[in-house]
């Protein structure tokens, strides 16, 4: 198998989890009062296996379906409906600009730190890095694009504060932390066992 071939295989299963992830409830996994998100995974893996283009291409899949999800196609988002009544276009940007960044930022990361350090470890932050820019670039987006309107406003006002830093890590809270844990374990593995199997190589081509 060419790789070409192997791209477009990668390309087409990490669509499929997208899919799967964002449709059913099989991307959210509730840990007693909270939940953890696996939807930006994916997006890891392909910046890992597909550089800076794999990962921007998942993350615009991402973005696309996180969009539909404010209409409640798939996981139906409570926040994206507000949105999407609210200005319908600033909620496409919203949804769909930071998970493209993301995707695209990430494989710029890994390619850059496969020539540095051992491969499960270059795999392991690429997740990790994935989620914490998808959940900073996701609130930046929201308090640009929206934090002047009643729904944001009165989302502060629920927790107490209208200090935007604050405001933020209170509405993230633990959630965007367990996410972080989850795509640094997940990507690491998943990346070295992709980079072992020699399904993907490193950007230096180099073995653990």
């Amino acid at each position: 198998m060419n790789s070409k071939t192997k791209s477009l295989v990668l390309m087409g299963f990490i669509t499929a989890l997208l899919l799967i992830f964002s449709m059913t409830p099989i991307g959210t996994i509730p840990i007693g009062p909270l939940s953890i998100s696996l939807n930006v995974i994916p997006v890891a893996v392909a910046a890992v296996a597909l550089g800076p283009a794999g990962g921007a291409a998942a993350g615009a899949i991402f973005g696309i379906l996180s969009f539909l999800q404010c209409f409640g196609i798939g996981v139906p988002s409570g926040m994206g409906a507000a949105l999407a009544t609210i200005d319908p276009l600033l909620a496409f940007v919203q949804r769909f600009v930071p998970r493209v960044l993301d995707g695209f930022l990430v494989g710029v990361i890994c390619k850059v730190l496969s020539k540095k350090i051992n491969n499960y470890a270059a795999c392991a932050v690429t997740g990790l890095c994935t989620a914490f820019f998808n959940t900073l670039f996701f609130m930046s987006a929201l308090i640009l694009l929206f934090g002047q309107t009643d729904y944001v406003q009165e989302l502060m006002d629920k927790k107490g504060t209208h200090n935007v830093f604050l405001f933020v890590v209170m509405f993230v809270g633990i959630n965007a932390v367990l996410e972080m844990l989850a795509a640094t374990v997940v990507t690491g593995g998943v990346g070295a066992a992709l980079i072992k199997a020699k399904l993907i190589k490193t950007a230096d081509n180099k073995k653990d």
